[in-house]
């Protein structure tokens, strides 16, 4: 079953206000080329685990971003070129109250219109989709905004430009799939390797022997 929106919403602070020097890096290795993104684990701690537990089993390596609308989203994280859904685990708590907003190239959780009903299927904001955020969705409840695109913009741009049909009965697919080859967490931002200790004299004589 493919995520849906509703029409989405809390007073929300820009991106720029939030310190992520440490957090997680996710790298998306697509046939468009690659896509950089950075998860805000301070801000959606269940969102950010859950979409690492996916992440490290391989379960978006073979997924196509199913769900392309121009000037609004592309969406992807949980079908196969076939239009299969791939097996989740439960669904998670929205994490939509974190304050943050679905702006411009924002990673955000897709779901029904159950609130609380994502599981791993995620899109990424083309502009700021104000009606996505909780303080003005209609539900009252939103869509949780979890990390933002760091490199790729243009990836993500030229996804959005792709043609897009009715493939097996789900709409604005592209015609030509996009699949994820595969996603692997990258080490975290701004670590420094560890400093390498000089040698003890001790030490010194044995390697000399």
């Amino acid at each position: 079953m493919m995520k849906l929106f509703g029409w989405l919403v809390l007073a929300s602070v820009g991106l720029s206000s939030v310190a992520f020097a440490q957090n997680p890096h996710v790298l998306f290795e697509t046939t468009k080329g690659d896509i950089e993104v950075e998860l805000f684990e301070k801000e959606a701690p269940a969102t950010v685990a859950n979409f690492l537990s996916y992440t490290k089993k391989g379960h978006y390596d073979g997924t196509v971003f199913h769900r392309v609308i121009a000037d609004f989203v592309v969406q992807g994280g949980g079908m196969t070129a076939e239009m299969k859904e791939k097996p989740t685990d439960d669904p998670i708590a929205n994490e939509a109250g974190n304050n943050l907003k679905n702006e411009r190239m924002t990673l955000s959780m897709a779901r029904t219109s159950a609130p609380h009903s994502a599981t791993s299927q995620f899109y990424i904001n083309l502009k700021y989709n104000r009606s996505l955020d909780r303080r003005y969705a209609q539900d009252n409840y939103g869509y949780c905004v979890f990390g933002k695109v760091v490199k790729g913009e243009e990836v993500v741009d030229q996804i959005a430009k792709s043609k897009t049909g009715r493939v097996k009965g789900n709409s604005d697919v592209p015609i030509e799939p996009i699949t994820v080859k595969r996603a692997t967490i990258l080490e975290k931002a701004g670590a420094e390797p560890a400093p390498q200790k000089a040698p003890s004299e001790k030490e010194k004589s044995e390697k000399d022997k």
